[in-house]
């Protein structure tokens, strides 16, 4: 491939806030082939927090979910033909939409992994110089994106995976002056919420488990999205707690910043959540971290473990595997992961691998990642 000089690159993440925060990879690595270039990035509206003091972001774009005609208009002469290069870092139409808009040179994910799937996204290989399939259980979707960068990286001769690859959290505030004053050293951060309730742990796991950190000498802080599904979640474990137990708690209530999550984050001696967001964040602040999956893959979105060398932190299924700060814990079963939406497939059902992944494995990674 010839060589390419580009001096605006829009890159494109219309997803979720997780999705946002594993495209700093990709980010930090453009920015070391095209070191003079302007970066602007172009995803949903709320969802951009994680790259709040990016280093290597010029401009953040929001546009909503559901744009009505007068905001797409608007975001048209915002966008069209503005950049030489955009990066579609999520394998919807939408996104493609937008990065045809954007520029005339296009690099993508596509998802490809059956015949149908093949045919729907040719429109996407035919328009973009570069592309990468999806593989949802073999490849980490970090470097999924990286890999859009392949060709120009074998332009100027270099690696993509040959160097230690971090993940960049948003800068960091100040917490709140309530939570900051109830603080006490050490503390355990527990995220027990995750965006859909087949991820969800059982409340009398979380109860147990509490009850067994605080008997230890820790202090806990229960965090939470400001959803009203978390809210409630946090305040079902507490009502399950003895009441000295739950005195001794923080309960942030949803009322932190994600750049305020980021310093809760680095001052904790140990963080523990399911598969969501915050895991990640949490991750990528360097904290030991503790994560439950069941049915997504953790080589394929298993938080990324800052500093490592290579493609492949992670095993598809292993009942507990530590790398660097993060260790991964999964319960039993042939079927895990499934990559379904629970045992059921729907957003609501349960999970039996979470059912099955005990207050005592938990318990057991505690002491190994305190004693590391």
């Amino acid at each position: 491939m010839q060589q390419h000089s580009f001096k605006r690159i829009l890159i494109i993440a219309t997803r979720q806030i997780g999705d946002v925060l594993v495209t700093t990879p990709l980010i930090s690595a453009a920015r070391t082939i095209w070191p003079n270039a302007q970066f602007d990035f172009l995803g949903y509206r709320g969802k951009l927090d994680m790259l709040k003091g990016n280093p290597d972001v010029n401009e953040l774009i929001e546009t909503p979910e559901r744009p009505n005609l007068w905001e797409y208009l608007k975001l048209f002469n915002q966008l069209f033909q503005r950049y030489d290069l955009a990066i579609i870092t999520q394998p919807s139409d939408r996104s493609y939409f937008f990065g045809s808009l954007a520029a005339l040179r296009r690099v993508g994910v596509v998802v490809e992994d059956t015949p149908r799937s093949k045919k729907n996204s040719a429109w996407k290989r035919a328009i973009s110089m570069h592309w990468v399939p999806v593989d949802y259980f073999h490849q980490h979707v970090i470097v999924e994106k990286l890999r859009l960068l392949e060709p120009f990286y074998q332009d100027k001769g270099l690696d993509l995976f040959a160097h230690p690859i971090s993940v960049t959290p948003p800068k960091a505030q100040t917490l709140t002056p309530l939570v900051q004053s109830q603080i006490r050293q050490p503390y355990i951060v527990l995220h027990p919420g995750p965006l859909n309730a087949y991820k969800r742990w059982p409340l009398s796991y979380w109860q147990e488990l509490i009850t067994h950190l605080v008997n230890d000498g820790n202090q806990i802080i229960l965090s939470s999205s400001p959803a009203r599904q978390d809210l409630e979640l946090n305040q079902d474990i507490l009502s399950l707690l003895d009441i000295n137990i739950r005195g001794s708690l923080i309960n942030t209530e949803g009322r932190l910043s994600l750049p305020q999550a980021v310093t809760l984050l680095k001052g904790a001696t140990l963080y523990i959540g399911v598969d969501t967001s915050v895991s990640h964040l949490s991750a990528a602040c360097e904290t030991p971290t503790i994560v439950l999956f069941g049915a997504t893959p953790p080589t394929n979105f298993g938080p990324w473990p800052n500093g490592f060398v290579g493609q492949k932190p992670y095993q598809i299924r292993a009942r507990m595997q530590i790398v660097k700060n993060v260790c991964i814990l999964q319960g039993p079963g042939d079927c895990v992961p499934c990559r379904k939406a629970g045992c059921e497939d729907k957003s609501d059902s349960r999970s039996e691998c979470l059912d099955l992944l005990k207050p005592n494995q938990v318990i057991e990674a505690v002491q190994r990642m305190l004693q590391r």
